[in-house]
Parts: C-alpha cells; structure tokens; sequence
C-alpha cells in the first residue's frame, strides 16, 4: 500500500533532542554505558511539598474534566505568580494552562499563523520553534547570532529581519540551548525597533526563569506598556520545579488570543490533567525560594563543566547565565577526522561523541546554530566529569 500519511506529517521532522534520547536508550538496551546529556531534564525529583497537593488531590476525588483553560484557582495562582514575579497584570480570561509549555507554543502558532506569515527566530532557538511554526503554515525567518554577542540577537538584526510578512517574533530567556539571558535594557531596544511594525506579535518563552545565576536579572517584555497587548508570555513548572513529566504549562496573553487558544485547546485535548493542576496550585503559591537548591546546584554545576570543557582544545564557551545547558562552538573540528571519521558538521560531530565517547549530547544544527552542540549539565557531578573525561579523549 503507497504511504497515505499527509504532506504535514511526512515534512515534520523528528524532535532532534527526543531522537538522541531515543539513540542513547537503545544503545544502552546493547549494553553500552551511555552518559546522557542530551535531554533538557532536571535530575531532582519533584519537592515533596507539591507530591503530598497532588496526593491530596486525589484523596480528595479530583478526577473529572478540568475546565479547558485549567481551573479557576489555578488562574488565579497563575496571576498572582506573574504579579509577584515579573510585575505583569493580568485577567482570569487572559490565563490559559495548556499540556505543557510546548502545546501552549502550537496553540498560539496556530491561532495566529496564516499560510506565508513569517516568525522571527533567533538562532540558537529552542528545537521545536522552527517545526511548530510550519505546522502553523507560517515560515521561519532565522536570524544568527554568535557566541561573541552571547547569541543574542541586536536591534539592528531585528530591523534587518522584518519584512511585510513578518507576523510574529519567538525568543526564550533564559534561552534554550544557550543559557542566555536578554536584560531589561535589551528587550527594550528591540521593542523600540518592534514599535514601527506594530503587526509583530512577540512571544516570549520563560520557562527557565527561575534558573538564573544572578547575573543579569529577569525581566519580561510583557512588562513595558507598549509591548504588553501584543506579547504573549509563556511559562510552566517543567524546568525549575523538577516536573517534566506533569505536563503543565500556561500562558498569559492580550484576551483575544486566550480565546483563540482556549477555543482550539478545547478541540484538541481539552483540559490538561486535574490531579497535576492542583499539585501546580501549590508550586506556584509558594515562593520560588523553596526551589533555589536546585538552582545552587545548576549553578556548582555550570562552573565544573565549563572548567573542564575550557581545557579541551577545540572547545569555545561562553558563559551561560541561566538555564542548564552549555552551547560550545565546536567548528574548529569541522573538515578534520577524528579516530578516522570526518566531521562537516555539529551533526557529524555530535554522533562522533555518541559512538565513541558514549556520551549523548544534540547537534547545534537542530537549534538553528550548525557551529554548536547542547551540553545538559542535568546530571550529577561524577557524570558530568567522566562525560568530559571521555569527551576529551576521543577529540
């Protein structure tokens, strides 16, 4: 039977982080000893403080439909946690809690997104931007950045990137794969820039807000005036509270697009899970303080690795300000073999480092940077050195 699978599906392209999970798995299953750091997971378990609301949760029966935009104590955590966090206001209606921050990004593609609308993306980006958009129709516009400007991307680069067709603007800070954080300052000179095209509709990811190393402080550009009806803002409890697996994630953004999100949310899978949104009820009342000791640990983490990596020759760094990841630039092995096989590319060299380091990492390539991989340093002290350890044997 000839494939019957639509063009949307046959064009979508694997998620590059979960297809090097998947790699290591089965390499694993054979018997090898995989070091993984590839996948942007914490390695905490949750606090025991949201286990035992989920526990209550279910001791007390909640086990029915959610509402589809998450129930109203959950809003209204939500909105206490944008007042509290990052100075923004907003309304029950404007507060949408998705199946993680990854289906709130495709809710809101697909409800602003027409066929030809193109996103700006700056390169590194997140691995799942560029597909979320096609999915939408629209068309990623990459704009790169280097390791010189801490790959953030300038006003000027911004300026050079918008066209007739330009729709919308994604960006994460602290960024993914990159760790890096734009300030204050920064994100207004790009809503500057933003302020002569007011079609633009920005979406910022924050989901790694908590995990910052106190260098350059958290800001939102939902918190200027000007910006703060066209930008949504994106956030969940994945990263910072250790709950990958519970999938909630939420957005606050101008009323029409809620709408818009809620209305397509509510075709597709509904409400997200009752017993993980009560137990998020309480991440998000507490205070973020109750998490820092991951965060202490990310940071002790964030010195080792560089310390180690920087005595690899071939090895360029930067030093990230939140998040936990490294994106070194490796294009210095570009055109040379290693142990007899050619490295062209981050992809070449990523899979070099699987098969004869053991040691799974992802290829800049998936993030819009070919000069790159993604280091995780999610992972205990002793695996972060034998990784390297190994890394720098084989190069």
């Amino acid at each position: 039977m000839s494939n019957q699978l639509s063009d949307r599906i046959n064009n979508l392209v694997p998620s590059a982080t979960l297809a090097m999970a998947a790699k290591a798995r089965e390499l694993r299953a054979e018997g090898k000893d995989i070091i993984g750091l590839s996948l942007g997971e914490p390695d905490f378990n949750t606090p025991d403080y949201i286990k035992e609301a989920a526990k209550q949760a279910i001791d007390e029966n909640y086990n029915s439909y959610t509402p589809v935009d998450g129930y109203v104590e959950l809003k209204s955590a939500i909105i206490t946690k944008f007042k509290r966090d990052n100075g923004l206001t907003y309304e029950p209606s404007q507060i949408v809690v998705s199946t993680g921050a990854k289906q709130a990004l495709y809710n809101v593609a697909q409800a602003c997104l027409n066929k030809g609308d193109e996103v700006i993306l700056p390169c590194p980006y997140w691995v799942s931007y560029a597909d979320i958009v096609k999915l939408a129709e629209g068309v990623p516009i990459e704009v790169k950045t280097s390791i010189e400007s801490d790959f953030k991307m300038t006003p000027e680069q911004l300026e050079a990137a918008i066209t007739p067709k330009t729709k919308m603007l994604w960006y994460s800070s602290p960024c993914n794969p990159s760790g890096s954080i734009y300030s204050k300052a920064e994100l207004r000179a790009l809503a500057d820039v933003l302020q002569k095209h007011p079609q633009i509709v920005v979406v910022s990811d924050e989901i790694y807000e908590h995990i910052n190393y106190g260098v350059t402080e958290h800001a939102s550009m939902a918190s200027f005036e000007d910006m703060y009806d066209r930008t949504v803002t994106v956030n969940g409890v994945a990263k910072a509270f250790a709950m990958t697996g519970w999938r909630i994630g939420y957005i606050g953004a101008p009323s029409y697009i809620a709408r818009a999100c809620n209305k397509l949310q509510g075709q597709v899978t509904s409400g997200a899970n009752c017993i993980a949104q009560r137990a998020v009820i309480t991440a998000l009342e507490e205070s973020p303080e109750r998490i820092k000791y991951m965060v202490d640990e990310f940071k002790n983490r964030r010195k080792l690795i560089l310390e180690l990596l920087n005595e690899i020759d071939g090895f360029e760094c930067n030093e990230p300000e939140g998040a936990f990841y490294v994106f070194p630039n490796i294009s210095s092995f570009f055109g040379k073999e290693l142990n007899g096989v050619k490295i062209n590319n981050a992809s070449d060299f990523a899979i070099y480092i699987l098969e004869h380091a053991n040691v799974a990492t992802v290829t800049g390539d998936a993030f819009g940077n070919g000069n790159g991989i993604r280091i995780s340093y999610a992972a205990s002290v002793e695996q972060i050195k034998e990784a390297i350890s190994r890394i720098k044997a084989v190069v």
